[in-house]
């Protein structure tokens, strides 16, 4: 791999070699009176200058925090989301662009995952139909891959072949409307996202303050939109992400625009959420500029973490296990700028920060008493890190 001279001291400082397959051995560490020989994790990066950006590969060590580099491959024009399968064979990558093959679109690539090394292979490219591809996610079955273009403000179905490669789009569905905001000039799809029995996919649109709702046939490759919103953010709210609790009762929808937190209760069979709190994710002295990214919820589904770029914090809230609602619990410093994405591990005992713009992942240690988040002291540097995805290590 040719590393572009402007990335060549960032690789450096990051301890990043190609020649690192030679840490691939595994090593078994205790976590929480079970056996793990750690995770890998998936890194999405956006460099403006270069014309092809990297998806990066770490091995992460669960009892320290510490992410070690194992590789850096090339994943095409700003690989800003990824979606790995769940027997970890094969990982889909947006590229965030405006312009494939001539069309007003980004695109999609799809990767063959190396399962002694978890190297990626290109397997194929499809046009995502809408331009900026910003969220990419796989339904329940592994029959389809779902995109939302940003600026586009559409969204797209892709089935996936029987080898893994993705079929042209056989659904879109393009968003209208707009909101009061400036960033609400017209229709945004930031996220599309299947609900837990695989019925309905949800598309957050921070444009018009709507969440969508699709039923969901990956077998016939289709979404189908229902006639009504499943979700009608305040306006100006700039809904962003949603995500479910485990049980897939209830759901939180966290909102750009206006830095709030909603918390959701849904409604399996009519594909339906109602409001049940509203909450800032800023403490009330903070007065400087704000916009929120990325929600998850804990593992046990006891906790809910928010990230503020502009505060450059991490919000994390205690949740009523009868209610739903949520109590503030921490702000903390993600020890960077723009937290645009972060991840927790499979077990919630490690998040993940990815700072957009001091090129930096930063390891926190998860409380599991009370949810709180403490520096692990262990950071990488790398080119803007836009997406982190952890996965137990899976190679041999």
């Amino acid at each position: 791999m040719t590393i572009r001279p402007s990335l060549r001291r960032i690789l450096t400082i990051s301890g990043f070699s190609l020649a690192a397959a030679a840490l691939l051995a595994g090593c078994a560490a205790a976590v929480g009176g079970r056996k793990t020989r750690g995770y890998l994790v998936y890194v999405g990066t956006n460099v403006a200058s270069a014309t092809d950006n990297t998806i990066y590969l770490y091995r992460l060590d669960p009892a320290t925090g510490a992410l070690t580099p194992v590789s850096a491959q090339p994943g095409g024009p700003s690989p800003t989301y990824l979606a790995l399968t769940p027997d970890h064979r094969r990982l889909y990558a947006v590229n965030e662009t405006g312009n494939f093959q001539g069309q007003s679109s980004g695109s999609l690539r799809a990767f063959s995952v190396n399962q002694q090394t978890g190297a990626l292979t290109l397997l194929n490219e499809q046009p995502s139909t809408g331009a900026s591809p910003c969220y990419v996610s796989l339904d329940r079955t592994g029959k389809a891959v779902l995109v939302a273009n940003y600026t586009g403000g559409n969204v797209a179905l892709l089935p996936v072949g029987a080898d893994g490669q993705l079929v042209a789009p056989t659904a879109t569905d393009q968003h209208e409307g707009r909101g009061p905001h400036p960033n609400q000039d017209r229709a945004h799809a930031h996220c599309i996202v299947p609900d837990p029995a695989n019925a309905y996919a949800f598309s957050v649109d921070l444009g018009t303050d709507q969440v969508t709702a699709y039923r969901l046939q990956p077998a016939q490759g289709q979404l189908a939109r229902q006639p009504e919103p499943a979700f009608q953010a305040k306006p100006g709210a700039g809904p962003r992400h949603l995500t479910f609790a485990p049980g897939g009762k209830r759901a939180y929808l966290i909102n750009e625009l206006n830095s709030t937190l909603t918390a959701l209760d849904y409604d399996a069979a009519a594909g339906r959420f109602r409001e049940l709190q509203t909450v800032p994710t800023l403490p009330g002295s903070y007065t400087g500029t704000n916009s929120c990214a990325d929600v998850h919820v804990s593992p046990d589904g006891r906790f809910l973490y928010a990230s503020n770029r502009g505060h450059n914090s991490i919000a994390v809230f205690a949740l009523d296990a009868a209610s739903g609602q949520m109590s503030l619990v921490q702000h903390i410093s993600t020890e960077g700028q723009t937290p645009r994405n972060f991840t927790l591990d499979p077990t919630g005992r490690l998040l993940l920060v990815a700072n957009q713009n001091s090129n930096n992942i930063v390891t926190f240690r998860v409380d599991q008493a009370t949810g709180q988040l403490t520096s692990t002291g262990q950071t990488v540097t790398l080119p803007s890190p836009m997406f982190v995805q952890v996965a137990e290590d899976f190679t041999r």
